[in-house]
């Protein structure tokens, strides 16, 4: 249990920092920007308490903003995606395949499913901070834009850090 917690802490406090001292410094083509840090919502068990992923979600938020002078836009954004969560992820995989501490990965789901379910998260969160970042629906398509580019580079990133980090340790289910 001791294990878990470092690990999650040390999770959270790496991708903080990744993303507030290297990805919020990239911006491809003008559009695409790097959301690495919300690899740890994505990532979290299934079966973790939604207080607990709420509360964690929210504070990850808090911080990037803190860094980033982005007035609490983050916070929202990473709240609503930790509310999505288990809708999403049952979206794709039956409540039958899954056990107790279910951590969704590429090694534990599947290419494919872990893809679809990566994806939506990503694009969720996307869609949402360049909305609350608009705050107005007169720039449609600067927001698809933005939204766009920025989820297919934060999926491709995601999908990188997933395969070299956790392929081995995971059982498939």
């Amino acid at each position: 249990m001791n294990r878990t917690i470092f690990t999650t802490a040390l999770l959270f406090i790496a991708l903080l920092l990744l993303q507030v001292l290297v990805c919020n410094h990239i911006v491809l083509f003008g559009a695409a920007v790097p959301f690495i840090f919300i690899y740890f919502i994505v990532r979290q068990p299934i079966s973790m308490s939604t207080n607990l992923l709420l509360t964690l979600s929210f504070l990850l938020g808090l911080g990037v903003d803190l860094f980033s002078d982005t007035a609490g836009m983050n916070a929202l954004a990473c709240t609503v995606l930790a509310v999505c969560k288990k809708k999403v992820f049952f979206s794709f995989v039956q409540k039958d395949d899954f056990s107790v501490t279910f951590t969704p990965g590429i090694a534990s789901m599947g290419f494919g499913a872990y893809f679809r379910y990566l994806f939506s998260m990503v694009a969720i969160y996307c869609v949402l901070i360049f909305s609350i970042e608009y705050f107005s629906f007169s720039d449609v398509k600067e927001i698809i834009l933005k939204a766009s580019a920025s989820c297919v580079l934060t999926t491709a990133l995601l999908l990188a850090v997933d395969s070299l980090a956790f392929s081995k340790r995971e059982k498939r289910l």
